[in-house]
């Protein structure tokens, strides 16, 4: 089994189906605590593709997530917020390929966070051309993250409430699963 990845920081990631503010919170949560987030790479891939994926789209998603989180500089403050994990990628590639290659489950071992936030899909849906999972498919992912982190055995905590309520809460989880 893989080992955790090695690194001189915490690794929080926010996680969950689209529009339940992962990306605010990340750019939030990186100036709240002096620090930096890494954005979600999917997005900007997706623009160039004009977000018709194919399966190795995916993984090459997958693959450059990986480079940009091998890059972190070590000497950052003690957090590093990811707006997005390999997590996505799996249940992404099973539920729309129903593939999931073998490196890609050992890869998340290999990058266990020290705390997921899973965000819950209890925030208005905002369409824009690249979001597609809108309305029921929004729970069901949600219920599918869930249960991919328990069945890794990850720590998470579920973030739900609107605006200044869901920081809040995100802010008092990192605490107080840190121990800052």
């Amino acid at each position: 089994m893989a080992s955790k990845l090695e690194v001189n920081y915490k690794r929080v990631v926010l996680t969950g189906p689209e529009s339940t503010g992962k990306t605010t919170l990340a750019r939030q949560l990186a100036e709240e605590f002096n620090t930096l987030w890494i954005p979600e790479f999917a997005r900007e891939y997706a623009k160039e593709i004009n977000n018709n994926f194919t399966y190795n789209d995916v993984l090459e998603v997958a693959r450059i997530q990986l480079i940009q989180e091998i890059e972190i500089e070590d000497d950052i403050n003690k957090i590093v917020f990811f707006d997005t994990s390999l997590i996505i990628t799996k249940v992404w590639l099973d539920t729309v390929f129903h593939k999931v290659p073998k490196w890609l489950e050992t890869q998340i071992l290999f990058e266990e966070a020290d705390l997921y936030l899973l965000c819950a899909p209890d925030i208005d849906w905002i369409p824009d051309p690249l979001r597609v999972n809108g309305g029921k498919k929004r729970v069901k992912l949600f219920e599918r993250y869930m249960q991919e982190l328990e069945n890794y055995g990850f720590n998470y905590r579920i973030i739900t409430g609107k605006g200044e309520d869901r920081l809040k809460a995100c802010i008092q989880y990192i605490k107080q699963e840190l121990k800052l």
